[in-house]
């Protein structure tokens, strides 16, 4: 692999080629690419010439303007567009899933010296698994579910599931999201077919006790001198849970800001800040929580996993909860990507 690049710009008023990093290798692959066309409609084209690359086991190449595609070169990440070559001077990764959000394609950026708009790869990697993820902030005091993983080739009881769980209990990819192979498992009976459906997915699996309530979802995001944590969105289905068709097919009323008192509400704001420390969180990322129904805590929900590469479409949480807020998703993006060279 080619060296470490020097990155220097005659003229500070050049456009920035930003290339938007869509794709990956999961079964979140579609989710991808309708994030990779909200971030292209949100960014300044009077700024940055933007591109979309699709990076897959297959290829990476780019989509131009005219309806080809530019294979890129893996050692520089250039590739040719109008007769002339192209350096990203900055990577927008919005791959749902591997390699984009597990720190694969952030240690390969660091290498290159290009600057990335996500965590880093200790964060990336770290979220990306939920149950290491749940363990680290756990010791932090971040209240998480009881979980159980399992890794390809292990097994669990029903019995030893149920007595260590409960029923309900979740069983889902340990690895992954859009909540494919997740299942909301309500009989002993259902627990088995639950895993092998989950490591259809992946090569770990996650079990985690049933928490009933409400659920909410916090972004944030951090610039040399700024922090801005967004208003809480509400997430209300009539689904078992927040499942795919629920995120995606429209079978969920999603409400921003959440119907929480103020108090309740600053105090998952200040958790979603907190976290972002905990983690050394880089760009934006997105919390999601439970607060438990039927309890005499409510203040202090149950964190239940921290993405850090959100869906960016029009209708996703984090543009509803930068409007919520007055702000500017193109000023945002603009702020994110602009601190990589502050």
């Amino acid at each position: 692999m080619a060296c470490v690049r020097q990155r220097k710009r005659s003229n500070r008023r050049m456009k920035r080629n930003v290339v938007i990093i869509a794709g990956g290798d999961s079964s979140e692959y579609g989710v991808s690419l309708k994030s990779a066309d909200g971030i292209y409609s949100f960014l300044d084209k009077e700024r940055y010439n933007v591109y979309i690359a699709l990076v897959t086991k297959e290829g990476w190449q780019v989509n131009l303007s005219g309806g080809g595609k530019s294979p890129i070169d893996k050692n520089t990440f250039n590739f040719q567009a109008g007769g002339k070559t192209v350096q990203a001077d900055f990577a927008y990764i919005t791959i749902h899933g591997t390699p984009g959000e597990n720190g694969r394609l952030q240690g390969y950026f660091d290498l290159m010296g290009i600057p990335y708009s996500s965590c880093g790869v200790l964060a990336s990697a770290l979220t990306f698994n939920k149950y290491m993820c749940n363990r680290y902030l756990r010791s932090f005091g971040i209240r998480t579910a009881e979980s159980v993983r399992l890794l390809k080739g292990q097994t669990i009881t029903d019995e030893e599931a149920v007595t260590r769980l409960g029923l309900p209990l979740f069983v889902k990819p340990n690895e992954g999201g859009s909540s494919f192979g997740a299942a909301k498992v309500k009989t002993a009976g259902e627990i088995q077919p639950a895993i092998r459906k989950a490591l259809a997915e992946g090569r770990e699996v996650l079990m985690e006790s049933y928490i009933e309530g409400t659920e909410v979802t916090c972004g944030c995001y951090k610039v040399k001198g700024k922090e801005v944590v967004f208003p809480l969105t509400e997430v209300v289905t009539d689904n078992e849970f927040f499942d795919y068709d629920a995120k995606y097919n429209g079978q969920v009323k999603e409400i921003t800001p959440a119907r929480l008192p103020d108090e309740l509400a600053e105090i998952i704001r200040n958790r979603t800040s907190r976290i972002y420390d905990l983690l050394g969180a880089k760009g934006i990322i997105r919390t999601d929580y439970i607060i438990p129904a039927n309890t005499d805590t409510p203040t202090d929900p149950y964190m239940l996993e921290v993405n850090t590469t959100p869906g960016m479409t029009a209708t996703s949480f984090i543009p509803q909860q930068v409007r919520a807020a007055g702000l500017d998703i193109k000023d945002v993006l603009t702020e994110i990507i602009e601190n990589e060279f502050n």
